[in-house]
C-alpha cells in the first residue's frame, strides 16, 4: 500500500506536474491491478480491489491532514482517486467468472483508461503549481541529505576526550 501511494510523488503537484501525472498514472494503474488481482486470486472475493483502493485512499487522506497541519494549503495536497477504477476492476472480475487472464487484460485496460481520467480532474482542481512553489518553497535537499562538515580535531584538548582514549578518535 505505501509503495503504491508513494509511486509518482502524488502528494505535491508543485513541480514537474505533468511528468508526475504520467508516471503516477502508469505506475498506479499497474500496481492497483497487480495488487488487487493478487488479492482476488487468493481470496476469490470480488470487491477486494475496492477494499484495497479504500485503504490507500484512507492512508493518503491521513498524509494530506499531516501536510495541512504543517501549514500547506488544503487544496495543494492531492488525494488520488482509486476507488472508481477499482470498482470497475471488481466488476470485471465478477463478470469474467473468475477467469484471471480476462480479469487482468480487461480489468487492467479499464483501470489504465479510467484512473488517469479521474486523477486528471484532481490535477485541474489543485491551486496553480507555480504560485504555490514560490509561496511554499521546498528545500533543495531534505535535511537528512544535507552534508555536515567533518569536525576534525574539535575535541583535541577537551578533558572528556582526553580521558576516553581511543573512543575520542
Amino acid at each position: 500500500t505505501l509503495l503504491t501511494i508513494n509511486a509518482g510523488d502524488y502528494i505535491f503537484y508543485s513541480d514537474w506536474a505533468w511528468t508526475s501525472f504520467v508516471v503516477f498514472s502508469i505506475s498506479q494503474s499497474t500496481m492497483l491491478v497487480v495488487g488487487a488481482i493478487y488479492y482476488m486470486l487468493f481470496t476469490g472475493v470480488p470487491g477486494t480491489a475496492t477494499y484495497y483502493a479504500t485503504i490507500m485512499t484512507i492512508y493518503t487522506w491521513v498524509a494530506k491532514g499531516a501536510w495541512f497541519a504543517l501549514g500547506y494549503p488544503y487544496d495543494f495536497v492531492v488525494t488520488p482517486v482509486w476507488i472508481p477504477s477499482a470498482m470497475l476492476l471488481d466488476l470485471t472480475y465478477w463478470a469474467t467468472r473468475r477467469n484471471k487472464h480476462a480479469a487482468i487484460i480487461i480489468g487492467g485496460t479499464l483501470v489504465g483508461l479510467s484512473l488517469p481520467i479521474f486523477n486528471m480532474t484532481n490535477l485541474l482542481l489543485v491551486r496553480d503549481p507555480l504560485e504555490m512553489a514560490f509561496k511554499y518553497p521546498r528545500p533543495t535537499l531534505p535535511p537528512y541529505m544535507t552534508p555536515i562538515e567533518p569536525q576534525v580535531g574539535k575535541f583535541y584538548n577537551s578533558p572528556v576526550a582526553l580521558g576516553s582514549g581511543a573512543g575520542a578518535v
